[in-house]
């Protein structure tokens, strides 16, 4: 009779938890459990306590191909380039402080953008299985939203000016019209605003405003820009300090 009253109580005790452990709450954060644990980050092949954090302005991106449109609309990966200066931001720091008056510089890329930077920018390793890019946001030389660039979706980080290049043009004897960087091998360094980014960011945590604005005809030093093909067509980005005269 004892027995039987212990082997009662005890199922009236554990019921409740029974009834709970079934439940699609219970058995959902169980397997949420279950996927943490079996998806612990790893850090060059090693594992890790948990996920990478950037701090001050880094920025860890996950490198992707350049994609390029083919008339069909059907985008592929270049394997033209020297090794992908595009990729998606996985995390991005706060932002630095200014080393003389303590102010934070704030970061204005954020988690999920994909970004441009330089080829040779930042420093290389593999975060759960991805090639991935630590860069800082000084390196970013735009951001955008989407798989693609598109003149709707990019805007130039801090105080980069997007421009529409211009190259002077040459005739041979026969009328033929070629391009004169073609000639010379210089590099283009003038043309039309089409874009600003939101300024140069002050010591003091204020955006100094661009000098130029979309449609300003300009001419910038040589071998100042990054050139850049958005929609198939040649532009280039530029700082605002690089930028020497209006020309129109």
């Amino acid at each position: 009779m004892k027995s039987l009253f212990l082997t009662t109580l005890a199922f009236m005790i554990c019921e409740p938890f029974y009834a709970w452990v079934n439940t699609p709450a219970a058995m959902a954060s169980s397997r949420k459990k279950s996927n943490t644990f079996l998806r612990a980050n790893q850090l060059d092949g090693v594992t890790i306590r948990g996920p990478i954090t950037p701090l001050g302005n880094f920025c860890l991106v996950k490198t992707k191909e350049t994609l390029t449109a083919t008339d069909g609309g059907i985008l592929l990966p270049d394997q033209a380039k020297e090794r992908p200066s595009e990729g998606q931001v996985l995390a991005a720091g706060p932002g630095k402080l200014h080393p003389h008056t303590g102010i934070r510089i704030t970061n204005p890329i954020k988690n999920g953008d994909s970004v441009l930077y330089g080829k040779f920018d930042g420093v290389s390793l593999g975060y759960d299985g991805d090639s991935c890019q630590m860069i800082r946001d000084d390196d970013v030389l735009l951001y955008y939203k989407g798989v693609s660039m598109s003149m709707d979706n990019v805007t130039p980080c801090r105080d980069y000016v997007l421009v529409e290049l211009e190259e002077e043009k040459k005739e041979t004897s026969s009328g033929i019209v070629i391009a004169d960087a073609v000639l010379t091998n210089d590099q283009p360094c003038q043309g039309i605003v089409i874009k600003v980014g939101e300024g140069r960011m002050a010591s003091n945590g204020e955006l100094t405003p661009s000098p130029v604005k979309p449609g300003d005809a300009v001419k910038f030093k040589d071998y100042a820009g990054n050139e850049v093909y958005i929609e198939g067509k040649l532009y280039s980005l530029v700082r605002m300090v690089n930028i020497l005269c209006t020309t129109a």
